[in-house]
């Protein structure tokens, strides 16, 4: 079969994105066997060897799923460990006294913005959801209303604000300095994140109504135990074994401002700072802050870790098939497509890295990825063009572009599907129009703020 070549490409990519959403919204097909369905035949259909798809797909479902499977998986143990014992309820109880069951939604922006910051973006929801199911159900409000505002500033630093992995790329590549790109990064991220989440969040939770019954939320609301009835883990506690996972992974993110590099100190903390091993130490410190000095024993203990898998067994699945289908997209030669065409278009430095990474983010799925892959393309490009730019301020507009509108193609996109209980269409409505609130407000700021530096 003859290989599709140019602008081709760009219409059997619409197509098979179109086909996607249809039959997942239509059909009601199951979105692990559409994604795995629907990446085979765009394989086909632009001539790329039969030999190589397969191993296309399972390469990016791989890729996707060796970060991601360990990452759910230990932090929804954590989640679970603090459902049980309590804690999740004091936490919940604790910020709706302190800034008042009105203004919960301020309160889950802000917590997502320091818990977010050292961790991926699948990290910090799956840490802080349980917290948000907690405050929904103690509030009886709805879970966008809470949920929203806590995954606006999650995207936010994840796009943003170093020292998250994803930016921290970006200020090498751009050769940006840190400690400005932080600076500008909370003077555009802060206000998008209010309009993105608590602000959105106010007008949409309006127009969407989610199911009454979510069985992930079960999981990780204390039923059993009524409020009262029993003694809650302190709040200082509970609040250190959370952001232990942050404060270890920002340790080893600092290793080499301690230690000398190549030294076996400096090793040891990068090594305890990344994100499976950070989560993993705090996984077992959590078995006795909120397993044994809560009086649960070790057979309790085993039957939460258990208890708490076989749901996001789905999930998981879900999010590496949209791995795979990112994959072939970028081994069809789709996704280089995308790029030239955008290359082509000659734009402003700072236009040109949003661009980039937003069409890149919507071939792949993957905000890091596009990211990554923009300031490798867009470096070169921006130094030759003789615009004199802030390298800080490329950083915020390639790291804006990369967070656009999030679908099918974004193993994100399905995580807050099942996690919130939506359809395929309300996750649209919401988490992809937060997306792109994001997105657009990121680069209108960026340039406001080019404007004044």
């Amino acid at each position: 079969m003859e290989a599709v070549h140019g602008s081709m490409l760009l219409i059997y990519a619409v197509i098979a994105i179109a086909v996607l959403i249809l039959m997942i919204t239509r059909f009601k097909v199951y979105p692990f066997l559409v994604l795995i369905i629907v990446s085979l035949l765009l394989g086909l259909a632009v001539g790329m060897p039969a030999g190589t798809i397969v191993k296309s797909f399972e390469t990016g479902n791989g890729n996707t799923l060796g970060h991601i499977a360990i990452v759910v998986g230990l932090g929804t143990m954590l989640g679970k460990m603090m459902a049980e014992s309590g804690g999740a309820e004091r936490i919940a109880t604790t910020l709706i006294n302190w800034f008042g069951e009105k203004n919960i939604h301020w309160a889950m922006m802000f917590v997502a913005i320091i818990v977010g910051l050292p961790v991926f973006f699948e990290v910090g929801f799956v840490l802080l959801i349980p917290i948000a199911f907690n405050v929904a159900k103690r509030t009886g409000k709805s879970l966008l209303l809470i949920g929203l505002p806590m995954v606006a500033g999650l995207s936010v630093v994840h796009g943003l604000i170093p020292p998250h992995p994803a930016a921290l790329l970006a200020v090498q590549a751009y050769h940006a300095d840190i400690g400005r790109t932080i600076a500008y990064g909370l003077l555009v991220g802060v206000p998008t994140a209010i309009v993105a989440g608590p602000l959105f969040a106010l007008l949409i939770h309006r127009q969407v109504k989610l199911a009454n019954n979510n069985p992930l939320a079960a999981q990780f609301v204390d039923v059993e135990h009524e409020a009262g009835t029993r003694e809650l883990p302190g709040f200082g506690i509970t609040l250190f074994t959370v952001l232990l996972p942050v404060i270890l992974m920002l340790v080893g993110s600092w290793a080499d401002l301690v230690f000398a590099p190549k030294t076996t100190p400096n090793d040891l903390l990068k090594f305890i700072g990344t994100s499976d091993v950070a989560l993993l130490i705090s996984v077992l410190v959590s078995f006795w802050t909120f397993g044994a000095s809560r009086g649960f024993n070790r057979e309790q203990i085993q039957k939460f870790c258990g208890e708490c898998l076989a749901p996001i067994a789905g999930i998981t699945l879900i999010v590496g098939a949209g791995g795979g289908f990112g994959r072939v997209l970028m081994d069809s030669g789709i996704s280089k497509e995308i790029v030239a065409t955008a290359t082509a278009a000659h734009l402003s430095p700072l236009l040109f890295g949003w661009f980039v990474a937003a069409l890149i983010r919507l071939a792949t799925g993957s905000a890091t990825v596009a990211m990554t892959t923009a300031c490798g393309i867009v470096a070169p490009i921006a130094a030759a063009s003789g615009v004199q730019v802030k390298p800080e301020l490329l950083v915020l507009a390639t790291g804006s572009g990369s967070l656009i509108f999030s679908h099918v193609n974004d193993g994100g996109f399905w995580l807050i599907k099942e996690y919130f209980g939506m359809t395929v269409g309300q996750t649209f409505k919401t988490w992809s129009l937060c997306e792109t609130i994001i997105s657009l407000m990121g680069l209108g700021l960026t340039f406001a703020l080019a404007a004044v530096l």
